[in-house]
């Protein structure tokens, strides 16, 4: 048993945890279960990455379950923008998303647990107990993540919606040639055939839910040049 335990065995101190789920029927129902355990209380509920954002930065809550597809936005987005180095609840990760990806995504961004929603309630209890103690819990062992650059990311998000090279040009402030070396590089790292088939697997594997990633200092001069070519 962990000191955060003992000390909550021998005071009676709950843990507080908050929910954030788009699904209202998972979200309340979960709610209901998690509360009928005599040492968690539920104390917040979110449907929204806004939400997620907000009680990110609250001191008011122990744990946060956070799904990852939340309407059109994302909960790892939500985990990207918080202040890394500020306190800040630990956080379990619940998904219905069977992806290594999304698990290694996870585990870099600073969550202790990735369970999926298809676990067993006993697993999702355990993996809250030990992130309010400090612990770890992925049920999904972290795989390599998708390799892509921000820039890549970026453009495979907007051909997703149906944009036309010229539009994602305009959109991202570099030139078509420039979005066509993107996508290039792209299908032939990944073995792509066409921006169908790209929108397709980009949709089926989750990346368009993964963070962007930083852009690296050697990326910036590049991205100046071709918008001052073009």
């Amino acid at each position: 048993m962990t000191d955060a335990e003992q000390r909550r065995a021998l005071t009676g101190e709950q843990i507080r945890l908050a929910i954030v789920d788009d699904h209202p029927v998972l979200r309340d129902g979960l709610a209901s279960l998690l509360d009928r355990e005599p040492d968690l209380a539920i104390v917040a509920t979110g449907a929204t990455a806004s939400d997620a954002t907000r009680l990110l930065a609250s001191p008011d809550i122990d744990v946060l379950v956070l799904d990852v597809r939340l309407g059109q936005a994302s909960g790892f987005e939500s985990l990207s923008d918080a202040v890394q180095d500020a306190p800040r609840p630990a956080v379990v990760v619940l998904t219905a998303f069977d992806y290594p990806q999304y698990a290694e995504a996870a585990l870099r961004l600073g969550a202790s647990a990735f369970v999926l929603k298809s676990a067993p309630i006993s697993e999702l209890l355990g993996a809250i107990r030990r992130a309010a103690a400090g612990g770890l819990t992925f049920s999904k062992r972290p795989g390599p993540a998708v390799t892509l650059t921000r820039r890549e990311l970026e453009v495979i998000r907007l051909v997703s919606q149906g944009r036309s090279n010229d539009e994602i040009a305009t959109a991202l402030g570099m030139g078509p040639k420039t979005v066509e070396t993107h996508l290039r590089k792209v299908f032939e790292r990944h073995d792509i055939a066409s921006r169908t088939e790209l929108a397709a697997r980009a949709i089926r594997e989750g990346w368009l839910e993964l963070p962007l990633p930083s852009v690296s200092p050697s990326a910036e001069p590049a991205d100046v040049r071709t918008r001052a070519e073009h």
